[in-house]
């Protein structure tokens, strides 16, 4: 067994530069059965992934398992911008409108359970419960503020679970989490700006599921929240034009002292919330089962992105202020024969974004996901494919800088996901 977790927490090292997510902040695609759920997956049978899902339910594998998932994200959108004048004030000069560029990504997750006896078992997995991208033109009126945004974030995970009696299973992990993150702006649209950093940090997460009779059951997993204090490198060109216009603006800056080009370091800190999540399983016969899930997140730990630059004084604000999020989902679950099962899962993701703390590094509205999926399962393997379409809502924020205003609309996220499972 410890050669087997050795090289399982070595292959999670190599695949977390790679692990990237969609439109929005968190992520819920951590299987194929998953997504075809829409999330709604917290009492799945012998599924290694369950230990993303609801730890507590690792008891539901036999033996040992093994498993692997890649998901597909490709997002899609338009907006309209209302063009600020930032020298005399007039609010409006015209409204441009513009699309996110197509930058699909991909969203790994492994998982490996072992069952140490009747009682006890061991899990350790890791997925992406954290990331976003979105990407814009340049020299358009979003690239002035965010053209390229890049949170890549996965999570490696360990948690023992253990049987304390017929109805009672419990379990408690510990979780280190890795967010990188690029940022890229053109600065009043004359310099143009770039930041990358990465950071670890450390959380945790406990569990517990209840089982009613044979046919419900529910569950509650809480996860902490993390503190990542994040070091990054940045560069900026262009800098005499950006103090002239700081200047025009007011501001005391001399551009005749500034450099035309600015390399340094840079450091932030940001709170990933806590969530709880709260779901219930009932079995209609043995081929078919219903499961609902309502996750809370604490958003409003999300209050600011501040950033120190060594070459600047003082910090660089960013003000989110977002609200605690609320998602509920929705999956069916059939068994057409012994081999062979059929899902679908529906999902709705409120908003958390309010006008005064929404930008274009994350312009995402709620978020309605319509997912189906199928199984093939033997005694010893399982493979499982998955298509979801999400709705993600129009959303209207202040902007900043360049931008009066700004409205994102026609935005569409295509989600297809394979996941394949070994028992041993």
């Amino acid at each position: 067994m410890k050669k087997k977790v050795l090289a399982f927490a070595a292959a999670a090292v190599l695949m977390a530069p790679q692990m990237v997510g969609a439109e929005g902040f968190a992520i819920y695609e951590w299987s194929a059965e998953g997504l075809a759920m829409g999330g709604a997956r917290m009492f799945a049978e012998n599924d290694a992934a369950n230990l993303a899902y609801n730890p507590a339910s690792i008891t539901k594998v036999k033996g040992e398992a093994f498993k692997v998932s890649a998901t597909y994200l490709s997002p899609h959108g338009k907006y309209d911008a209302q063009e600020a004048n930032p020298f005399n004030g007039n609010p409006t000069r015209r409204t441009i409108s513009g699309h996110n560029r197509v930058h699909p990504a991909w969203a790994p997750g492994m998982y490996y359970v072992r069952q140490i006896n009747d009682k006890e078992w061991f899990g350790m997995g890791t997925w992406s419960r954290f990331g976003m991208v979105s990407q814009f033109e340049r020299d358009s009126m979003a690239g002035t503020n965010a053209f390229s945004s890049k949170l890549n974030g996965v999570s490696l995970a360990a948690n023992y679970a253990r049987k304390l009696d017929k109805k009672w299973t419990a379990s408690l992990g510990a979780e280190v989490n890795y967010v990188g993150l690029q940022l890229d702006k053109n600065a009043y649209g004359v310099s143009p700006l770039h930041v990358e950093g990465e950071s670890y940090a450390l959380g945790w997460n406990a569990a517990a599921n209840y089982t009613f009779d044979d046919k419900n059951e529910m569950g509650l997993v809480y996860r902490s929240k993390i503190n990542h204090s994040m070091e990054a490198d940045y560069d900026m060109h262009n800098s005499k034009s950006l103090a002239a216009v700081m200047a025009m603006k007011g501001l005391a800056v001399d551009p005749t002292k500034v450099p035309n080009s600015i390399y340094g370091d840079a450091y932030g800190f940001v709170t990933l919330p806590e969530s709880i999540d709260l779901g219930y399983s009932h079995k209609f016969n043995d081929k078919t089962r219903v499961e609902a899930r309502y996750t809370w997140t604490r958003w409003e730990r999300y209050a600011a992105l501040d950033m120190d630059f060594s070459s600047f004084p003082g910090p660089q604000p960013s003000y989110k202020g977002w609200s605690n999020g609320q998602r509920f989902a929705l999956g069916l679950e059939h068994k057409f024969s012994d081999k062979y099962t059929g899902m679908i899962g529906y999902a709705h993701d409120k908003s958390s974004i309010p006008y005064d703390g929404g930008d274009f590094m994350i312009p995402t509205g709620t978020r309605t996901t319509y997912s189906i999926g199928a199984q093939y399962h033997d005694k010893k393997q399982t493979l499982a494919v998955a298509l979801g379409w999400m709705n993600v809502g129009s959303l209207d924020f202040a902007g900043g800088g360049l931008i009066a205003n700004a409205h994102t609309r026609d935005s569409y996220t295509k989600i297809a996901s394979i996941s394949y499972q070994r028992n041993f």
